[in-house]
């Protein structure tokens, strides 16, 4: 892609978002939705690939569904109310469709068939900004409205997307399917806490989006888009393969790993309000997730593949070293230490 053109893209994307993020008022909020999306589709469809097209496709049909249901649930909110503000969301019509449009935005279940599907057909770098900087605006949102929104269907949409995000990866092979029922999965961990401490979703969301870039961006290093050729990553890059691991279980939230901080904060913060059965519904819904995390990590590190080891594809190649990696890794695996300054 002409590199005057990806800039021009890159610098909407950062300002649809920014544009969300810094609006009191509905109307300028979908406006920055509304570029935010129209600005990542020339990005998606630069493969000319027909699977690339499709994803576009079915991308741009699902956002403009949530775009015109967000318009709607505020439209309709302001018709009762009289205001555009963001902050007062009080009837229960308009919440319900705004927690729907949302839903649908961030990719959480029962919204959740399009992310697989749409990561698939792309590039890893597309698939990075899709999973990462796509979901702040969205997000932001609803953090800022969290209190008036329905408690209990955030909830529901919280457990079916832990139990489907770790069941829809258990069966896959690709990568990039893999990493989407993740982030369904960690989503559904943020929309469970976001109604009772916005401020446990923001830090979910922060480790959430180290975790996922360090993932994808090793996934890039080693041009990783299987199983089958993750299982050579170590013939390639050792070092590499050994991070990944790490970064596999702390998606996972093993201890003492990041991932399992705020796994454990929102689980203490759940049994606080006396929700027991749903702590514990959630915490097995992390079960399944672990399971292919960790038949991810036996792959790299314990298997032998049934390849030629001299094979063009093993040669280890001098890539340029980037700081970005290793403190994305280390940050993504270490940041345990730092809950006594979160609990305080």
């Amino acid at each position: 892609m002409n590199p005057y053109a990806l800039s021009m893209l890159m610098s909407s994307l950062a300002m649809g978002t920014i544009i969300t993020l810094s609006s009191s008022h509905w109307f300028l909020a979908w406006m920055g939705l509304e570029i935010n999306t129209l600005a990542i589709i020339p990005l998606m469809t630069k493969m000319h690939h027909p699977r690339a097209t499709e994803s576009a496709t079915k991308y741009f049909l699902t956002q403009a569904t949530a775009s015109a249901l967000l318009l709607f649930s505020t439209a309709m909110n302001a018709w009762v109310t009289g205001e555009w503000t963001i902050m007062n969301m009080n009837s229960y019509t308009p919440t319900t469709i705004l927690t729907i449009a949302l839903a649908i935005k961030l990719g959480i279940a029962p919204f959740h068939l399009w992310l697989p599907d749409v990561l698939q057909g792309l590039d890893m770098m597309t698939c990075l900004i899709l999973s990462t900087w796509q979901k702040l605006a969205p997000m932001a949102l609803l953090i800022l409205t969290s209190y008036q929104l329905n408690a209990n269907l955030l909830t529901l949409m919280a457990l079916a997307s832990a139990i489907i995000g770790g069941w829809g990866a258990l069966n896959q092979t690709q990568m990039r399917k893999i990493m989407a029922y993740s982030s369904i999965a960690h989503l559904g961990w943020m929309t469970l806490v976001v109604s009772f401490a916005p401020g446990l979703a923001l830090l979910n969301l922060t480790i959430y989006l180290m975790m996922t870039s360090s993932m994808f961006m090793m996934l890039m290093t080693l041009n990783a888009t299987n199983m089958n050729k993750l299982s050579i990553s170590w013939l390639k890059t050792p070092t590499l393969a050994a991070s990944m691991m790490a970064g596999l279980l702390s998606l996972g939230g093993l201890p003492p790993l990041s991932g399992f901080l705020p796994k454990w904060l929102i689980l203490q913060e759940m049994t606080k309000h006396h929700l027991g059965v749903l702590s514990t519904v959630m915490a097995l819904s992390a079960l399944l997730s672990l399971f292919f995390y960790l038949r991810l990590s036996y792959m790299i590190s314990m298997t032998s593949p049934p390849n030629i080891s001299n094979a063009n594809l093993a040669w280890r190649k001098k890539n340029n070293p980037s700081l970005i990696n290793p403190i994305l890794v280390v940050l993504s695996t270490m940041l345990m230490p730092i809950t006594p300054m979160l609990l305080m």
